[in-house]
C-alpha cells in the first residue's frame, strides 16, 4: 500500500494533520473507507417520488459491457468500478436495471433541462413522428419555422437567423466557417482550458491537450484562461483580456475572423469568466476587424437562473450563439444563431444539411422552450441552484479538501485539492467521491483539466429537497474520508 500522500509544509502540524486524513492514494482507498451501511440511520435518505418503473427484461450490465467491447469504439469509456445500467428516468431521477432509484445531477452532461421523458416534450416528439418523421428542408414544414421563430425571439439584438444542427461540435465547426468567410480572415482566438467539441476545426479551438488528437490544427490562437481561481491575475477580468489583445498584436496581422468562448467552460470544470473579461475581449476582437462567438452550448436555456444565456451575465451582445444539449432535452439537436448580415456568407456556395432541422427534432426543441416557460425553470435554476451553493460553501468551510466552489444557478463545480495553498488536484479523492456518492444513489459529473472538479448539472427541475439529499451524501462520504 502506498502511503499518505507526501504534502508540502505550509501551515501547521495540525492543519497538515486534518488534511492529510482525507488524501489518499487509489490503492488506499478501502483501507481508508469503511463499506457503507445501507441501513445505518446516519445515511442520507432519498426525497420521496411518485413513479416506480416497470420491470426490466433486458439483458444484464455485464452482457452490455460484453457487447460494447465487441462492437462500440475502444474509446468509449464509462464511469464509476460498477458500471450503472440505465434503464428507466424520470424527471430528474434515473432507475438501473434493479428497479433502484438515482438523484441526476449531472443531467446527461448538462443536456436534460426539463427533466427525464418530460410529458410535454415526449408527446410533441409522438405526435410529430406519427405524422412525419422527415422529409427534407427543401420541401415547407411548419415545425422548424416555428422552432427557430420561437428561438429567435429568445435572443437580443439581431440574432435572428437560425441554422440548425445535429450537436454542439457541428453548431461552433460552422460558426467557425462563417466567421473565416465573413470576415476574410483565418485566424480565431479562444481560451486555453475551453472545449469546442472533436471535429477538426474545433478541436483547433479546444484549449486541452486530453481532448486533442496529432492532427492538423492551424489558424487558432489560446488566450490565457480568465479563471478566477487558478489564473494569473484572479478575477481581473481587464488584465486577463489583455492577452487577447497580445495575442492580435503579435501573433497575427493584426485582424482576426473570431473569438469564441464558453461564458462557463462545462468540460474545463465549471470555470466562469472573470467578471469584466467578455466587454473588453469584444471590444478588441471588433477593433481587429472579427467577430465574437458565444458558445452557449452548456450554459444556455436557463441554466444559469439569472440569465437565459450564460452571455448574458457579462452584458455582452455576440454576433454568433452557438447552442446544443438542452436545446432538445436529450434529443440530438443543435443550432447556429447570427445576424441576416454574417448568415447571408453561407449564399456563396451551397450549403446543406440533411437532418439539421429535422420536423421530430426541431418539435421537440420547441416543446422546450415551452415547458421551460410555463414551468419557470429559469426561476427555479436560480433559487435551487443558489441554495445548493449555499449549501456547497458551507461544506467548503468543513472540509479543506474542498478548494473552490463556482458556477451559476444549476451549473456548479466542486474542486477538490490535496492542499488549498498549492491547489494540488485530488484526483483519487474525486474518484472515490464520486463513486461512494453513486452508491447513496447521487449521481454527478467530473471535469476539469486534472479530472478533479465536480459538474454538477441536473434537469432544472431539480428541488431544494433533491439538493440537500445530493449535500447531505457529500457531507456523509467526506466525513468518513
Amino acid at each position: 500500500m502506498q502511503g499518505v500522500m507526501a504534502r508540502r509544509a505550509v501551515s501547521s502540524a495540525a492543519r497538515n494533520s486534518a488534511i492529510a486524513q482525507r488524501c489518499f492514494s487509489r490503492s488506499q482507498v478501502a483501507q481508508k473507507e469503511a463499506p457503507l451501511q445501507k441501513d445505518d440511520v446516519s445515511v442520507p435518505k432519498m426525497p420521496p417520488f411518485d413513479y416506480s418503473p416497470p420491470p426490466y427484461n433486458g439483458p444484464s450490465a455485464g452482457e452490455i459491457l460484453a457487447k460494447r467491447k465487441d462492437y462500440l469504439s475502444p474509446s468509449l469509456f464509462h464511469l464509476y468500478k460498477k458500471p450503472l445500467n440505465v434503464v428507466d428516468g424520470k424527471m430528474q431521477y434515473l432507475f438501473d436495471d434493479e428497479g433502484r432509484r438515482y438523484v441526476d445531477a449531472f443531467g446527461g452532461i448538462a443536456t436534460v433541462c426539463c427533466g427525464h421523458c418530460h410529458p410535454d416534450v415526449v408527446d410533441a416528439i409522438i405526435k410529430q413522428t406519427k405524422r412525419l418523421q422527415h422529409s427534407t428542408v427543401l420541401y415547407l414544414n411548419s415545425a422548424i419555422a416555428d422552432f427557430a421563430e420561437a428561438l429567435a425571439s429568445k435572443l437580443p439584438g439581431d440574432l435572428k437567423v437560425v441554422f440548425f444542427t445535429n450537436s454542439g461540435t457541428e453548431a461552433n465547426e460552422l460558426a467557425i466557417m462563417m466567421a473565416r468567410l465573413y470576415t476574410g480572415c483565418q485566424d480565431i482566438i479562444s481560451l486555453r482550458n475551453g472545449y469546442h467539441g472533436n471535429a477538426t476545426g474545433t478541436m483547433g479551438a479546444t484549449g486541452q491537450s486530453i481532448w486533442k488528437f496529432n492532427v492538423v490544427q492551424s489558424g487558432v490562437h489560446h488566450a490565457l484562461n480568465p479563471d478566477p481561481y487558478r489564473g494569473v491575475f484572479g478575477s481581473d477580468g481587464e488584465k486577463y483580456a489583455k492577452d487577447v489583445q497580445d495575442l492580435i498584436d503579435f501573433g497575427t496581422s493584426g485582424n482576426v475572423a473570431a473569438f469564441i468562448s464558453e461564458t462557463i467552460q462545462g468540460v474545463g470544470g465549471i470555470v466562469e469568466l472573470a467578471p469584466g473579461y467578455l466587454p473588453a475581449v469584444y471590444g478588441s476582437i471588433k477593433n481587429a476587424g472579427g467577430i465574437s462567438i458565444a458558445d452557449e452550448v452548456q450554459s444556455g436555456f436557463a441554466r444559469t437562473g439569472s440569465h437565459f444565456w450564460g452571455f448574458e451575465s457579462q452584458g455582452v451582445v455576440p454576433d454568433i450563439v452557438t447552442m446544443a444539449k438542452s436545446i432538445g432535452n436529450g434529443i440530438p439537436l443543435g443550432a447556429v444563431v447570427t445576424t441576416p448580415k454574417i448568415a447571408v456568407v453561407l449564399t456563396r456556395r451551397s450549403y446543406f444539411n440533411t437532418f439539421g432541422g429535422n420536423p421530430v427534432c426541431t418539435a421537440a426543441g420547441l416543446a422546450v422552450l415551452r415547458v421551460i416557460e410555463k414551468e419557470n425553470l429559469q426561476e427555479n435554476a436560480l433559487l435551487v441552484g443558489s441554495y445548493l451553493k449555499d449549501r456547497l460553501m458551507a461544506m467548503k468551510n468543513k472540509y479543506e479538501i474542498i478548494g473552490d466552489v463556482r458556477g451559476r444557478g444549476l451549473m456548479l463545480g466542486i474542486e477538490l485539492v490535496t492542499d488549498r495553498q498549492e491547489k494540488t488536484p485530488a484526483k483519487a479523492e474525486t474518484l472515490h467521491v464520486m463513486d461512494q456518492m453513486k452508491e447513496l444513489g447521487v449521481l454527478i459529473g467530473k471535469g476539469g483539466f486534472y479530472g478533479n472538479v465536480f459538474r454538477i448539472t441536473p434537469p432544472l427541475c431539480f428541488t431544494k429537497e433533491d439538493a440537500d439529499f445530493l449535500v447531505d451524501s457529500m457531507d456523509y462520504v467526506m466525513s468518513r474520508m
